[in-house]
């Protein structure tokens, strides 16, 4: 029996390009040119291809839902390095926002509940958002009071560096509430 070869390989994907340049600029007769070293107005684009072409860079197509299209004079090649740079900088100065989830039984015992409220409490200094669980399992369903209690405390306990977004709410088998972190005082 002979292997055949998988043809399913595309290779890499490529991004396809936002911008129409050069010849791709087509169903328009005039486009406003701007861009450095070039008289701006609105010309033909004929006449906005040569201009291009004189300085050695390219028609690049930035606006072409405006009326005429505005199109600059600049190097594409260039002008796609900024414009990824300008997306990763944005993509770096974002903020992430982090949840860090504790989990309780409806029978937690002080010292369990003690421990996780420290962790809680780092956590929230740290920026982060903490989700408190009560996580019943089988007949402990019926202790929904319990639960309900232990995270009263729980946000009692984080009073002083996180907030409650909402009151606890029952999904399913799972009681939870969510704190965000109060912002620092300078």
């Amino acid at each position: 029996m002979a292997l055949r070869p998988n043809n399913n390989f595309r290779g890499p994907k490529r991004e396809e390009d936002q911008h129409r340049t050069n010849q791709g600029i087509r169903g328009v007769n005039e486009v406003r040119l701007v861009g450095e070293n070039v008289e701006q107005g609105v010309v033909s684009i004929a006449r906005a291809l040569q201009i291009a072409e004189e300085q050695g860079l390219d028609l690049v197509e930035i606006s072409p839902n405006a009326v005429p299209p505005v199109c600059k004079v600049i190097d594409y090649a260039k002008f796609k390095y900024d414009q990824k740079k300008k997306q990763k900088e944005i993509k770096a100065n974002a903020t992430k926002t982090v949840i860090k989830e504790i989990r309780f039984g409806p029978n937690t015992d002080d010292h369990d509940f003690n421990f996780k409220l420290k962790h809680a409490i780092n956590f929230l200094k740290e920026g982060a958002k903490v989700k408190a669980y009560v996580h019943f399992v089988g007949r402990t369903i019926v202790f929904k009071d319990r639960g309900e209690m232990l995270l009263l405390n729980f946000a009692k306990g984080l009073e002083e560096v996180g907030k409650p977004d909402d009151m606890p709410k029952l999904e399913g088998k799972r009681m939870s509430i969510i704190f965000s972190p109060k912002a620092s005082k300078k």
